[in-house]
């Protein structure tokens, strides 16, 4: 069997073993034939190929299939403190979600991306470009952002939620058949969420999609908050009724616009609506009465719908069991489980036949 060296090293490490915890349960392999096979230098016998499918159970079909979903932009925390097990358990965790979303396509027609991207070295700012992009998805000026997930998925822009650490916010990527995904982290509070999702919906209209070359004095972290900051919270609006703002009216205006007090706050700084040692004052007391990841508030959000309707209509309308669905796609049954909830999920998906 002609095993794919790069899909090895992808399963091994998702199963969290290095070449010689892998090479000490495998009779008959060496730590050191391993380095060499998985750096497409050597060999190894079907016997001792069949002997690492079986222990990391993975099936065959997997060995010879190509992930890729090149995921670069990961966005963390704090990466520094982030293990090598972990960042890699998000990484392999994100391709894999492109992955099944690209077996998915073979049966199910995707809405179509309908969002134009936009260079900024053709001239644009981010925050022009927010303006844009709002007014091509039907948002008014004084229009807060309401159902996010659906709006970006009606654009096309199919959206996960993972379970994972917290270390971790989002990332945006185009699969290896060029549909455009985010992913962003489930346990985040609901107006982090909706700031992840804008901020990668900026990486997706400004950097991804379009294949721009990007010049490396230009930091793409920034314009995708400014995007993600005009998005949300439109200056042209929020200006006025900011300035000199109070912590008394935090609340309200994080009730309308559905994103957080501090970010509110370092919005009314960025538009000029209070001065810099209003805005210093303003976070000290944020901290001070409810510290900083402990709001008053839980603003609403939708759900994202499309992921896991494609999945029940695997289940339903095709009339695949979990296991068939495993084999189909050439992943563990354990491994689909983890990103799939047959549970929810309701959405306009078309069976293609």
């Amino acid at each position: 069997m002609e095993l794919n060296y790069k899909q090895l090293i992808f399963a091994r490490e998702y199963r969290k073993y290095s070449q010689t915890d892998l090479a000490s349960h495998i009779n008959g392999l060496s730590q050191s034939n391993l380095s060499k096979f998985e750096k497409g230098l050597g060999t190894l016998s079907d016997e001792i190929v069949q002997k690492i499918i079986l222990f990391l159970d993975f099936p065959e079909k997997f060995f010879v299939r190509r992930i890729s979903n090149r995921v670069e932009n990961a966005h963390y925390r704090k990466k520094s403190a982030i293990n090598k097990s972990t960042r890699l358990d998000i990484e392999y965790g994100n391709k894999i979600i492109g992955f099944i979303i690209d077996q998915m396509t073979n049966s199910v027609e995707w809405p179509e991306f309908l969002l134009k991207p936009i260079d900024i070295e053709d001239g644009f700012s981010p925050k022009t470009i927010a303006k844009y992009i709002r007014k091509q998805m039907g948002l008014d000026i004084d229009m807060p952002v309401k159902n996010i997930f659906n709006l970006l998925e009606s654009n096309g822009i199919i959206v996960v939620q993972f379970d994972t650490t917290e270390k971790f916010d989002g990332v945006s990527f185009l699969t290896d058949k060029g549909n455009p995904v985010i992913v962003i982290n489930s346990n985040f509070s609901n107006d982090r969420k909706r700031f992840t999702l804008s901020h990668e919906l900026a990486h997706i209209i400004m950097h991804i999609a379009g294949g721009f070359l990007i010049p490396e004095y230009r930091n793409v972290e920034n314009e995708a908050n400014d995007f993600a900051s005009e998005f949300l919270m439109p200056e042209e609006h929020i200006k006025q009724s900011l300035r000199n703002l109070k912590l008394s009216e935090l609340a309200e205006h994080k009730i309308y616009w559905l994103t957080s007090m501090a970010s509110l706050i370092r919005r009314a700084k960025d538009v000029g609506s209070i001065s810099y040692d209003r805005y210093r004052y303003l976070n000290i007391e944020l901290s001070r009465k409810w510290g900083r990841k402990s709001e008053p508030v839980n603003v609403f959000i939708d759900e994202p719908k499309l992921f896991l309707t494609s999945y029940k209509m695997h289940k339903n309308d095709l009339e695949y069991s979990d296991l068939e669905l495993a084999e189909a796609f050439g992943l563990p049954l354990d491994v689909l489980k983890r990103f799939c909830d047959f549970s929810k999920g309701n959405s306009k998906l078309r069976v293609l036949l």
